[in-house]
């Protein structure tokens, strides 16, 4: 069980990270490239993330089991900033740390007190094994994560606004509350299955809150609770494939003065019965118009509550920017 312990000043600083984090989502999909569950959801996007690679599993794999701890400098805080920003603070981790969570990811394993000699000689915090380790990481992104860059996005996005009409609606505690059934918010903890015991107190110092779409089943905290406390959770739940394709004959229905002001109205997230008031259409016609969106690519459609909140993909808010763009210059 983990058990997050809050304060009322803890409660005043939870915050949403304003995006995906490249590294959260690399480190995990890698877990996910090894499962064999989720077939039907993960399938697909393995084949292709496979061919692809190019020796890149013989690194990670050693400081990346398949369940359990793995190394907290893999996700430096910094990385919400960015891959690049991520990578370089992954470079510059002191080599005293790098051998210690090396070494406690050896033993998660069963592994001896001695690094294999891989692993050692990153251990030992050597420039050109840890320049290796962020060429790797940043070949894996390009393979594993960067072409469905725009589909994580669109999905954290979509979390991000369920969460954020939870918070307006009830502050911090409704917004914990609205988290994943694998979360469940009994104030002042907020607890989870884990695979080992863990109290996590904040002390004052809030939590981030980090949506991930390849995180399944068990949130993930960072063990060095000296770091800055971060919540990585499932985004999305669904038996669907992960990564469906858009476009196609969807997009031919797009036409017409309706449609542009239902998209126009889902900009900044709404229900079905806010989208039907401010598109002027009755509910059951915002409910179509939605779904045909959705079906193409432009809209992502999550439950919240009694509620269904629909939001624009990276897809759909590029075409409303082009769409103002050509009214403009008309």
């Amino acid at each position: 069980m983990l058990r997050i312990h809050f304060t009322g000043d803890d409660l005043a600083r939870v915050r949403m990270a304003v995006r995906p984090d490249e590294l959260w989502e690399t480190i995990l999909s890698f877990h996910r490239l090894r499962e064999r569950r989720r077939a039907l959801v993960f399938g697909e996007w393995r084949s292709e993330t496979r061919a692809r690679l190019n020796g890149e599993t013989r690194l990670l794999a050693p400081m990346v089991p398949p369940q359990g701890y793995f190394p907290d400098f893999l996700t430096p805080p910094e990385g919400g900033g960015g891959l690049d920003a991520g990578l370089e603070a992954l470079r510059a981790t002191p080599p005293g740390r790098l051998h210690s969570e090396l070494a406690l990811a050896a033993a998660g394993r069963g592994g001896a007190a001695v690094l294999p000699g891989r692993l050692a000689a990153l251990a030992e915090g050597d420039p050109e094994p840890l320049a290796r380790l962020v060429g790797v990481l940043r070949s894996y992104y390009r393979a594993a994560i960067e072409p469905y860059w725009p589909h994580i996005q669109a999905r954290v996005e979509a979390d991000r606004a369920v969460r954020g009409r939870a918070l307006l609606d009830g502050g911090a505690g409704e917004l914990l509350a609205s988290l994943p059934p694998v979360l469940r918010w009994r104030a002042p903890v907020l607890e989870a299955d884990y695979p080992v015991e863990r109290e996590l107190h904040l002390d004052g110092r809030g939590l981030l809150l980090q949506p991930s779409f390849f995180c399944r089943g068990t949130p993930v905290v960072y063990r060095d609770t000296a770091l800055p406390p971060v919540l990585v959770y499932p985004a999305v739940h669904s038996c669907a494939p992960a990564f469906s394709e858009t476009g196609g004959p969807s997009l031919g229905k797009l036409v017409g003065h309706t449609r542009s002001a239902v998209l126009q109205a889902i900009r900044f997230g709404c229900t079905t019965s806010e989208l039907a008031r401010r598109a002027g259409v009755s509910l059951a016609s915002a409910s179509q118009h939605a779904a045909v969106l959705r079906e193409a690519g432009l809209v992502v459609t999550l439950r919240h509550g009694n509620a269904v909140l629909h939001t624009l993909t990276p897809l759909g808010a590029a075409l409303l920017r082009g769409g103002a763009a050509a009214e403009a210059a008309g």
